[in-house]
């Protein structure tokens, strides 16, 4: 399969991929425009992965309001360089964070953020559900686990569906940028106000 340029710049459009990288997945993946693409997202991911390390200090607070003010967020995102700080691609991913955390009301940034004791909680709660349902006991701690693992995909950032497309994680999208603009960008810190709440 002949792989021209217009097939290069197309794939190169869709996915703000290097022209070489272009080049590369679309013959890895003989001409096959949906498998290039995936060929890319996967790179990327690797990509992604080795940048993890790299000290990220630069960046922006994002504030957004919703629904006349009666929810508030404020999101920290950060990157290794101002001039990706400044960019609209970074501003873009920032401000996208901020409407997930607006919309979805995640409690932690990270899986390991969230204390033992809600765990366990939570774990004695599915427990006692699954039992009320009639559950064997032998499948206890299988299906608590299940439950576990929903309501950590509810409550924390990282593990939530996007909410533009859930079918990636906004773990998931965090990885894709870092590929996509060649830094590593890191979600540090998230707050979240609502109207009329009460604090823990």
């Amino acid at each position: 399969m002949v792989i021209t340029t217009e097939m290069v710049k197309e794939l190169r459009e869709a996915t703000k991929a290097g022209v070489l990288d272009c080049r590369k997945a679309l013959e890895f993946s003989g001409g096959d425009f949906k498998k290039a693409v995936d060929y890319l997202r996967e790179k990327g991911m690797a990509t992604a992965a080795k940048r993890a390390d790299r000290q990220a200090s630069n960046g922006l607070v994002e504030l957004y309001t919703h629904g006349n003010g009666r929810v508030g967020v404020m999101v920290e995102v950060n990157c290794e360089t101002d001039f990706v700080a400044r960019s609209e691609q970074f501003r873009k991913f920032a401000h996208e964070v901020a409407l997930q955390v607006a919309a979805a009301a995640p409690k932690y940034l990270k899986e390991e953020d969230i204390p033992a004791e809600v765990l366990e909680h939570e774990i004695e709660i599915a427990k006692a559900r699954a039992l009320e349902e009639g559950k064997p006991k032998t499948m206890l701690e299988k299906i608590s686990q299940g439950r576990i693992d929903k309501f950590k995909d509810e409550v924390v950032l990282m593990r939530q569906p996007y909410i533009r497309d859930d079918k990636t994680t906004v773990g998931k999208l965090l990885l894709e940028q870092i590929a996509a603009i060649g830094e590593n960008i890191i979600v540090r810190r998230f707050a979240r106000w609502e109207l009329g709440e009460m604090s823990e």
